[in-house]
């Protein structure tokens, strides 16, 4: 009997997450995961578990979404990127495609994440935009922006700006550690930038929404209005230099 060995493959994901009900599987839905889940088996020939570092919600983007699979499949790397993205929709691209070590996990192994939030600012919106922002034209002060944001970097609980989920009747910690929280000016865009151990569901746009109503000049307690989920991109996930060697 011939033995195939599994290999372990870590890749980074981009997508425009309009026309997906989020990352996570849903039956007749359509997912970023269950769509990578369906191309990469046809390529095994058995089914393929992607895991991937987060789950982000329905209309949510990413610039770099990092997941891993295991594959018997002999496929140099490269080739199974070209042959992935072949069989991919367009809203959805595999990059940085390389074996790591076989006991890797995108999610548990994660040491940050960064994600961004864009609000335009002008009274038309960009069309080319649109998909990508959350339109708001009206008046913010942005000095009370900023200073609200610093106020989160450190450790909180973070109770307040969580939507409930399945998992809370597990009583798992909503502590996470914010290493920085800034509110950039981007000409017609500002963007809320946030880096942080992790997230909870709908953590950032909550924070988004606890931030505009600053802004109007208002005292927030606790979360704000959850604000829409197109303006949001995962930018990045980062692990330790251990993390990654085969």
């Amino acid at each position: 009997m011939i033995r195939t060995e599994t290999r372990r493959i870590r890749f980074t994901v981009t997508y425009d997450g309009t026309d997906f009900h989020g990352w996570q599987v849903q039956p007749d839905l359509p997912t970023i995961q269950g769509t990578l889940e369906s191309v990469i088996t046809q390529i095994e020939g058995s089914p393929v578990r992607v895991e991937g570092s987060g789950r982000t919600d329905a209309g949510v983007h990413a610039r770099a979404q990092v997941a891993a699979i295991s594959l018997t499949n002999p496929i140099p790397p490269d080739n199974l990127r070209r042959a992935v993205n072949r069989f991919l929709p367009p809203s959805i691209r595999v990059f940085d495609v390389a074996e790591v070590h076989d006991e890797f996990h995108p999610r548990f192994d994660a040491v940050a994440k960064t994600y961004e939030y864009r609000i335009f600012r002008s009274e038309v919106c960009d069309p080319f935009q649109f998909r990508y922002v959350h339109h708001h034209p009206y008046p913010l002060d942005l000095t009370a922006m900023r200073q609200l944001a610093a106020g989160l970097e450190g450790e909180h609980d973070f109770t307040a700006f969580a939507a409930g989920d399945p998992s809370d009747a597990e009583g798992r910690s909503k502590v996470r550690t914010i290493y920085s929280s800034v509110m950039e000016e981007r000409g017609d865009l500002w963007v809320y930038r946030v880096r942080g151990s992790g997230f909870l569901k709908h953590m950032v746009r909550n924070i988004v929404g606890y931030l505009i109503e600053g802004g109007k000049g208002n005292r927030p307690v606790g979360g704000g209005p959850t604000v829409p989920a197109k303006g949001l991109t995962l930018w990045s996930v980062q692990y330790g230099s251990d993390t990654l060697n085969p």
